[in-house]
């Protein structure tokens, strides 16, 4: 009786240690400029080429200007970066989508969208948030630069088996409740250590009912308490979204890829380390209100008191409310903010843009909001025009960015100023994670959107 991560790790397991890490054969691997320049400077030190090219993709997201990306980058550092990343490209013959090509975007966006991403792999990048490729029902997860230099090289990994987890959610999402919510529901009642040192397979009907774009939202939270990754069991929905896209099998290649694929899932009985059961109902539109993401809540409910939090907890509790500029026990309903960030890894796709351009239909967007809407793509950007989401954000007073990872970290121009308030649907809101002195919100599609028509935080539901 095997759970699906034990499938995927045994049938990867190259050799294992006594006592000690296993040795992992990586199927694919993700490159961006920000994690891999020490990794090729390694390779040269060595003497060494790239084992296998054809499983390594490069895509430049991190340092990316959104704006005027026609035109020389200005920022040296970024300039630095992107420049490093297509000579390493050039020099080790790998494929690399830069800045302008038409598949370029984030990382894990590009990924899926394009094939590379199939059940049944394992999946590695220097990105803490590769778990989203784990929707997919793969075991993939981020590395860091020494191991980057390793798959490199080797197209192996020395990896420490983890444990594993289930978590179950049953029943169904309440009108206006996304994946997102339900991430940061379940990370508000982890902590962001609550999964440390497992791997996590996601299942019950809620999970079942979403779409792949939504699982990998889920996914790709999954680092978020801790866990190594998480993953989903394939099925039909996995199947029709990889089907016919470009690097998906074809022919008879696909027949037995699915014959496979749909060997994957968790056996009847199969033991789990850890155990744990939610109900969806029990979920509404989250936001967070301090500087890690498991302090989250549901947008009309309170923040916790001081008598709420045990006591080693309230030294930095409180100061998470300093710097927030917030109180214990605050409702955060009906508060002003400054910007609005729609895109990052986690809500940049095409799904995240129909949701939140269905929202503001017909709306305007607040004079006091700035906001930035960030295709994860190209191939989003695409989808935007040719679903006319475009011209109902234009009309509506938003403005369309390019591609790239934008203000999800303070590694390019999208930054936020400090003591401003982001509403963001982006994965992190560590103290500077936007920008120095920048005061992070996170939050789903659609309270980013209600944020960006009302100009404060707004439950979504009382306005569909």
């Amino acid at each position: 009786m095997k759970t699906l991560f034990d499938k995927i790790w045994d049938a990867h397991t190259v050799s294992t240690v006594a006592d000690g890490p296993t040795q992992l054969y990586i199927d694919r691997h993700f490159c961006h400029e920000v994690t891999s320049p020490q990794a090729f400077n390694g390779l040269r030190a060595r003497g060494l080429n790239v084992l296998r090219p054809d499983r390594t993709t490069l895509t430049a997201d991190h340092n990316t200007p959104t704006i005027n990306q026609d035109q020389p980058v200005k920022d040296p550092i970024s300039k630095n970066q992107l420049d490093t990343l297509s000579k390493n490209a050039k020099e080790f013959g790998l494929t690399l989508y830069a800045l302008g090509h038409k598949k370029n975007g984030v990382v894990h966006i590009i990924g899926p969208e394009n094939g590379y991403t199939q059940p049944g792999m394992t999946i590695v990048c220097g990105d803490s948030h590769t778990s989203t490729h784990g929707a997919f029902g793969s075991i993939a997860f981020g590395i860091g630069t020494s191991e980057v230099e390793m798959v490199l090289a080797t197209q192996c990994i020395l990896q420490s088996r983890p444990k594993t987890m289930r978590i179950t959610f049953n029943g169904k999402l309440g009108k206006g409740v996304t994946a997102k919510d339900l991430a940061l529901y379940m990370i508000s009642k982890l902590t962001t250590g609550g999964a440390t040192g497992y791997f996590v397979e996601y299942a019950g009907e809620a999970i079942r009912n979403m779409s792949m774009e939504e699982r990998m939202t889920l996914c790709n939270l999954s680092i978020e308490m801790g866990a190594r990754g998480g993953l989903i069991a394939p099925d039909e929905t996995t199947f029709n979204y990889v089907k016919g896209r470009e690097f998906a099998p074809k022919g008879e290649e696909w027949d037995k890829a699915l014959a496979y694929w749909k060997t994957l899932k968790t056996d009847e009985g199969a033991k789990f380390d850890k155990e744990l059961i939610f109900d969806a109902a029990d979920i509404q539109p989250m936001i967070t209100y301090g500087t890690n993401p498991g302090m989250g809540m549901g947008v009309n409910e309170n923040i916790p008191t001081l008598e709420d939090i045990d006591e080693a907890g309230r030294i930095s509790f409180q100061k998470s409310m300093d710097y927030m500029g917030f109180n214990p026990g605050e409702n955060l309903e009906g508060k002003s903010i400054d910007y609005v960030f729609l895109g990052s890894c986690t809500n940049g796709r095409i799904e995240d843009f129909r949701a939140f351009t269905n929202f503001v239909k017909g709306k305007k967007k607040a004079d006091n909001v700035t906001a930035w809407l960030v295709p994860g793509s190209w191939m989003v950007e695409q989808q935007i025009k040719d679903e006319g989401l475009y011209d109902i954000l234009t009309a509506a007073g938003f403005e369309l960015r390019q591609p790239g990872c934008s203000a999800c970290l303070a590694m390019n121009d999208d930054k936020v100023p400090a003591g401003k308030y982001a509403v963001s649907t982006s994965n992190r809101n560590f103290e500077g994670r936007q920008g120095p002195g920048a005061r992070t919100i996170l939050a789903g599609p659609l309270v980013a959107a209600a944020a960006a028509v009302t100009g404060k935080i707004t439950d979504p539901r009382t306005m569909l």
